[in-house]
């Protein structure tokens, strides 16, 4: 079995031009395809229906009722959170700050998710 080494002789300085080229393309198209965008607003969903829009302008608490219990959600300027669920793991409060379009806590248990949206998002919808 031969090791990479031994097959380093063989590349040429083409070849070894392509592989920059295309590691430099990937590089690039990461940064640029890889991001939401800036929000606007958030989106509060409860059982796939939007029940608040709220933009991320101001400061704002807002309590949505679940299917076992209040999620409450956190608006900052530029930002939003799920600040507490009644779920057991946490998983949508362990997000954390949202902050790009297209940027989405879903708290599962209790049926309800926020979503931030801007003038670019990479999401069409949102289905439990």
């Amino acid at each position: 079995m031969k090791r990479a080494r031994d097959w380093l002789h063989l590349l040429l300085p083409g070849d070894w031009a392509v592989m920059l080229l295309g590691a430099a393309l990937v590089a690039t198209s990461f940064a640029l395809l890889w991001r939401g965008g800036s929000a606007d607003r958030a989106v509060v969903r409860r059982d796939g229906q939007v029940v608040a829009e709220l933009p991320l302008s101001a400061p704002k608490k807002v309590t949505i009722p679940g299917a076992i219990g209040d999620t409450i959600v956190e608006i900052q300027p530029g930002r939003a959170r799920v600040l507490s669920d009644p779920g057991l793991h946490q998983y949508c409060v362990k997000q954390g700050w949202l902050s790009q379009a297209g940027a989405i806590a879903i708290c599962a248990p209790n049926h309800v998710s926020l979503a931030l949206k801007g003038s670019a998002s990479s999401h069409d919808s949102l289905a439990y």
